[in-house]
């Protein structure tokens, strides 16, 4: 199968980038720079230059291949409503182009901001009341009724290579900055993780054999405690370890006061089951805890 994959050279798109391949798939990455061109060709991918702000560079990557990955996104939380609407647009851009065709669409969404207090599961749909300002999830999954094989991947913190972990890597970067590595409240609040290795074989198995209209969990881990994640950001940036209350997360966390304090864990088990898939590389804890992880 020939697939088009968008944030084919960041964290997450490179390794399911090497897990098609390896697979025998081959790949046609979208590429912003030729820093990124140069990088999808050393892989072994093909090369379509444009970004997510080129909507026809889109819809013809879409157009001319089997299936089509959405990896990327513009994290910026400063501007996250302007991001999540670039998003939609995206989406929107190669769904139009995938009308009809069976073809496999996979977006990329986040286990949080569910249903937070409760394990999160693959059956639960986000409330259409909620305002949140990334809508992946709803934009892709509105193409299955449109004949296109739209599915969403919900992706937990995504740990595997040094320095990257999901939110908790602007975590440690609020910590440098306040000189201080905070949590609120007690810190028993859980947020469900998965290795990058682990999350790249859920996006191979759905495009294989996902069914339209579905929602996948990459979730290894169902929940890891807040208090013992900071405690490994508070030892490698050698800083205090600190207890703040809710009320003052907007202050230390800034744009990602959304998240803080928030009980996020999600269970796989549908997806472990429906795809075949089982987790088995190491966890968030051990693996940030190696020296260095989280160094310069």
């Amino acid at each position: 199968m020939r697939v088009f994959i968008t944030g084919a050279t960041g964290f997450i798109g490179s390794a399911v980038v090497n897990e098609l391949l390896g697979a025998g798939h081959q790949v046609l990455g979208l590429a912003r720079s030729d820093d990124a061109a140069a990088a999808l060709t050393a892989a072994g991918a093909d090369v379509h230059r444009g970004d997510l702000q080129d909507l026809d560079s889109l819809k013809v990557g879409a157009r001319e291949t089997d299936g089509t990955i959405h990896c990327a996104f513009i994290h910026d939380f400063a501007k996250f409503a302007e991001n999540g609407q670039i998003d939609k647009r995206a989406i929107e851009a190669m769904g139009d182009a995938l009308e009809g065709t069976n073809k496999p669409f996979i977006v990329t969404s986040g286990t949080g901001l569910i249903a937070p207090g409760v394990v999160v599961t693959e059956d639960m749909r986000r409330e259409a009341g909620l305002h949140i300002p990334r809508v992946s999830e709803q934009a892709g999954l509105a193409y299955a009724p449109r004949g296109a094989r739209a599915m969403a991947i919900r992706l937990p913190q995504v740990h595997g290579a040094k320095g990257k972990a999901g939110l908790i890597s602007y975590l440690v970067e609020s910590a440098r900055q306040k000189g201080v590595a905070a949590y609120v409240g007690d810190g028993s609040q859980r947020w469900s993780a998965a290795h990058v290795l682990d999350v790249a074989r859920v996006y191979k198995l759905a495009l294989e054999k996902g069914t339209a209209d579905s929602i996948y969990h990459a979730v290894s881990e169902e929940g890891v405690p807040m208090l013992n994640v900071m405690e490994i950001v508070a030892r490698a940036v050698g800083v205090p370890l600190l207890s703040i209350k809710k009320e003052e997360a907007g202050e230390y966390f800034g744009p990602l006061a959304m998240f803080a304090g928030l009980d996020m864990p999600a269970s796989s088990a549908l997806t472990q089951r429906r795809l075949g898939w089982t987790p088995k590389e190491i966890g968030l804890i051990a693996d940030i805890g190696q020296p260095g992880y989280f160094a310069g």
